[in-house]
């Protein structure tokens, strides 16, 4: 019986939690068996883990292999095992001698020939590997950026499993990916959309920057091609500058949705989020089997704009209560309840009336009264 033994990581929430994974390779029928509450995507991990093996040159032990990813509680899902369960694999199997592996967190999905693709979720990973302890974090290229704004945790980034193995076997040198996150957050705090391009309605400028100032929420009313969007979209250039924690809090969310880009590892600007009227509950404030953020939480610490209010289902705005009271929405299942947060300013726009033009200067309106 060998037993290797490799740090991974899962999300919960907003929040990453440590995970260990176990490999046993015993005498008996060759068998893959997974186990500690894994999903179907970390299950199907066999099959993957399998042919990046064999198209790496590196054949698949024909043994009892049983897999353990604890603490079994935690229900684990994604693909972020692939890369660990593999190494593990290797490691039991005697192509890995060193002792490294124990010492880093390693999260990574494998292609069919090898090569190490992104996943969701490394930068609250990252944070998560800071409070284990760990020397250090290895994950896909890229991915690398954004586990790098943890600067006190070195992170490397690798393209095939060979390369990882070479790694942890001293054969292969990787450079650790250095992120600055103060030019980083500098740079990257330039708004595309400004409220200073807007020529003149004086009265909506007065009024959005009364509702900036107070973080108030806000409803525009008018005749279509007034402006009501152009406006809302140009809300965040004047909210007050985010700060450091804000953005890199804003770009765990968007990192667990896998939002962020390997030229983008930091969110730092307020987001601006507009769904589409059709929009579901759980689309607006999270949902799924394991549950996922939303909309509002998807645009925390920035703007959420309902365009064409009055079209918006009545059960998808009162589910807007909780989040707008207690700026977090908890979301439950049978299984667990999460929570996100969710502190936002709201604005939206609607017409005057059903056709549009009850206040429009030029057309006339025809509703009843």
């Amino acid at each position: 019986m060998v037993l290797a033994k490799v740090l991974s990581s899962t999300l919960l929430g907003v929040d990453a939690y440590r995970v260990e994974v176990e490999v046993d390779l015993a005498n008996g029928l060759p068998m893959f068996t997974t186990v500690g509450l894994p999903d179907a995507s970390v299950r199907e991990s066999r099959d993957r883990v399998k042919a990046a093996m064999a198209n790496c040159g590196f054949p698949f032990p024909l043994r009892r292999i049983t897999v353990n990813l604890a603490p079994a509680h935690l229900r684990k899902a994604g693909t972020a095992f692939d890369l660990p369960i593999a190494l593990g694999v290797l490691q039991a199997a005697g192509y890995i001698q060193s002792e490294m592996l124990a010492r880093y967190q390693v999260v990574g999905e494998l292609s069919l020939d090898g090569r190490v693709k992104a996943v969701a979720g490394a930068l609250p990973m990252a944070v998560g590997a800071l409070e284990s302890g760990v020397d250090g974090m290895v994950v896909p290229l890229e991915n690398a950026a954004e586990a790098a704004v943890v600067e006190a945790v070195p992170v490397f980034g690798v393209e095939t499993l060979a390369q990882a193995i070479g790694f942890f076997n001293g054969t292969e040198s990787l450079s650790r990916t250095v992120s600055d996150v103060n030019t980083l957050f500098e740079n990257k705090a330039v708004y595309a959309e400004d409220l200073a391009d807007v020529k003149g309605q004086q009265h909506v400028k007065r009024a959005l920057e009364v509702a900036a100032a107070g973080a108030h929420n806000m409803l525009l009313i008018g005749p279509p091609g007034s402006g009501k969007s152009l406006m809302a979209r140009r809300l965040p250039s004047i909210l007050p500058d985010m700060e450091l924690s804000e953005a890199i809090e804003t770009s765990k969310i968007h990192s667990i949705a896998g939002l962020l880009h390997r030229d983008q590892a930091l969110i730092a600007t307020r987001p601006f989020r507009s769904p589409h009227h059709s929009t579901s509950d759980a689309g607006l404030i999270g949902g799924g089997t394991i549950p996922g953020p939303g909309e509002v939480s998807l645009a925390h610490n920035g703007v959420l704009f309902l365009d064409e209010l009055p079209e918006f289902r009545r059960s998808v705005l009162e589910v807007l209560r909780q989040p707008l009271e207690d700026a977090q929405v908890t979301i439950a299942r049978a299984s667990m309840a999460l929570t996100f947060p969710a502190r936002f300013m709201l604005a939206a726009a609607m017409n005057p009336c059903p056709c549009g033009y009850s206040t429009d200067p030029q057309r006339a309106c025809h509703c009843s009264a």
